[in-house]
């Protein structure tokens, strides 16, 4: 089972339907969605942008899986299945979203 997702943020639309069809929780998309909304489409990198966001609100745990897929143009798909190793400390990382994660998640017309 993974407790973490992180989905290519490519689009609004590609992200509500990777929701609806896995069937995921608000929470389970919510780095996807915050992604996309401060940093825009930024390909396969968003992935990254995901997962640290994950880490900066302090939910990865020693042990926790997380799945990150990635879409590319026609019908290129990739993903890839993480084990966390070691409990993230918010307070000890340096990611892009340690300035300003406090301030999300924010409501965006969904």
């Amino acid at each position: 089972m993974f407790k973490h997702f992180c989905i290519h943020a490519g689009g609004r639309g590609v992200l509500d339907e990777v929701e609806r069809n896995l069937k995921l929780r608000e929470s389970q998309i919510e780095p996807s969605r915050m992604t996309l909304l401060r940093f825009g489409n930024t390909s396969s990198s968003s992935l990254w942008y995901e997962l640290a966001y994950s880490e900066a609100k302090g939910r990865v745990r020693k042990g926790n899986r997380v799945w990150q897929i990635a879409f590319g143009s026609g019908f290129k798909c990739n993903s890839a299945v993480w084990r966390a190793l070691r409990t993230v400390d918010p307070d000890e990382e340096k990611n892009p979203w340690m300035e300003e994660v406090k301030q999300f998640p924010v409501r965006w017309g969904y």
